[in-house]
């Protein structure tokens, strides 16, 4: 190993499971072309991970072996790296929610930024851009009924809301009529005319 992968590897030890590593962050080692080679030839060995092109893992070391970091980890990470906002997608937050008992097959997530896929080991993890409205109330379980309304679609949604809206607690409802007027219209009125209860 030359030495320029040892220092890569002693500078990445530190990081945090999930933590994005990219030549650029690494440019005090070494030029630009050296460090690109570097990550490559570690990534080849399995020393690395390449979730992406320009984007590397560490991977986890236990007793057992080793392994890929945990998507949900990884996702958290990026979304602080790049300021993006990364929210499960509206097909999880309806199966979480009892909408659906389809388990989505592939884990998708919803970003702000472009479209892209990441390879976590042999797991394939999507990266879709959404509209901004996806995004409103984002960590909250209004957020998530959000979302499990855009996957429903403007033909099921008043529906799935019915269902929802019996275990939605009065903060959660005032929380989505506030951002009623950012919502398509489609989905707008319906958001409008929930009752909340004091």
């Amino acid at each position: 190993m030359t030495h320029l992968s040892t220092q890569i590897l002693e500078e990445t030890k530190s990081l945090p499971e999930g933590a994005p590593i990219a030549a650029k962050a690494l440019l005090h080692l070494g030029k630009r072309a050296a460090v690109d080679q570097a990550l490559s030839r570690l990534a080849g060995r399995g020393k690395l991970l390449r979730a992406r092109r320009g984007m590397y893992l560490r991977p986890v070391e236990s007793r057992f072996g080793t392994r890929a970091p945990s998507v949900e980890k990884v996702v958290e990470a990026m979304a602080v790296q790049s300021s993006e906002t990364i929210v499960s997608s509206g097909a999880a937050a309806a199966n979480r929610l009892g909408l659906t008992s389809q388990v989505p097959v592939r884990r998708v997530y919803l970003t702000s930024g472009p479209s892209s896929q990441l390879r976590l080991g042999k797991q394939v993890v999507e990266l879709k851009h959404a509209p901004r409205w996806q995004f409103a109330l984002a960590g909250s379980p209004a957020g998530e009924v959000l979302r499990a309304l855009a996957w429903v679609g403007p033909n099921a949604a008043k529906g799935a809301l019915r269902i929802l809206q019996k275990n939605l607690p009065s903060e959660e409802i005032c929380k989505l009529k506030t951002v009623a007027s950012s919502l398509p219209g489609w989905l707008a009125p319906s958001i409008s005319a929930l009752p909340t209860y004091a």
